[in-house]
């Protein structure tokens, strides 16, 4: 599955490190499953289980995530985990999390990534039914602004949800699970993907996407960290594509005016009258309800 001539797994494979702590070692070296001391599941997926796991000699903490290759193989989707592997490899932000190597042996695939003790913001909301203004105005910044930078390096997402979001140390937002992103130069797609209450009328229409399907996303996510439910929530899959197609939703009465303006304006069917990632977090609401605790990285990403 993963043969010697891949591009990130090599003989020179960078030692694991982060923005703020470094694993020195007086040799690169390959890694395996012996270097580390496997703790409890976080979570489980689709093709396996991801881990809390301790580096030996370090004690580093990181989270350990074990794909089986059969499964990888049954569903064909060997080139997805690669391309994911390659897009993360590059990324680095305080709102994404961090993709520190990965490793292989004959019947699984190890990816080592950052531990994000906070958990799925997913389950944080089904914890709280929504959440307050302040806490889904800095949502929304932190994840406008790692979606900047992914589109300054050409990566659209095109898969978030809640989900997909981890709450890192101090509550930041990790922007997570790459697997249905795209390197594209032109940002320009017409492959089909992403999760139902989250896809943008041109998916639907199979029409042909840019970067603006991640700026739906935002509006998206805005509306349900605020009500507890996607906009477009329906009983069956073909009602909720007619309801994203024809843009048909309804603010309960008690959603800020502020929050109304900036969801009503980034959920537009004409992609290019969406508000801009930049305008999202200069919108009033947002500049007066965030708190972010990471200076923003937007400004540097248009150098």
């Amino acid at each position: 599955l993963f043969s010697e001539d891949f591009p990130i797994q090599t003989s020179k494979s960078s030692p694991i490190h982060s923005t703020s702590y470094s694993i020195k070692r007086e040799f690169l070296k390959m890694w395996c499953i012996d270097d580390f001391e496997i703790g409890r599941p976080l979570g489980k997926g689709r093709f396996g289980t991801v881990y809390l796991a301790r580096e030996q000699n370090t004690h580093f903490i990181l989270a350990l995530k074990v794909i089986f290759k059969s499964a990888l193989e049954k569903s064909q989707l060997e080139h997805q985990l690669r391309r994911e592997i390659e897009i993360l490899s590059h990324l680095r932000h305080p709102n994404i999390l961090r993709f520190y190597n990965y490793f292989h042996d004959r019947t699984r695939i190890y990816l080592m990534l950052e531990y994000a003790p906070g958990g799925e913001l997913y389950k944080e909301l089904q914890k709280h039914e929504h959440f307050e203004e302040t806490r889904t105005a800095t949502y929304v910044e932190e994840i406008s602004d790692a979606l900047i930078y992914c589109h300054a390096q050409k990566v659209i997402h095109r898969d978030i949800k809640p989900e997909n979001l981890l709450l890192g140390l101090k509550g930041e937002l990790k922007l997570a699970d790459f697997g249905w992103s795209v390197h594209a130069p032109s940002l320009r797609r017409t492959t089909f993907c992403g999760t139902t209450d989250y896809l943008a009328p041109e998916m639907i229409d199979g029409r042909t996407h840019d970067e603006n399907v991640d700026v739906w996303c935002v509006g998206v996510l805005c509306f349900e960290c605020l009500v507890g439910y996607a906009p477009f929530e329906a009983p069956t899959r073909n009602e909720t594509y007619k309801r994203i197609a024809e843009v048909k939703f309804t603010f309960p009465t008690w959603v800020p005016d502020g929050a109304k303006d900036l969801i009503s304006k980034t959920l537009k069917h004409t992609p290019s009258l969406r508000l801009s990632l930049k305008e999202i977090i200069k919108h009033p609401w947002v500049k007066k309800n965030s708190r972010r605790i990471f200076p923003p990285v937007y400004e540097t990403a248009e150098e």
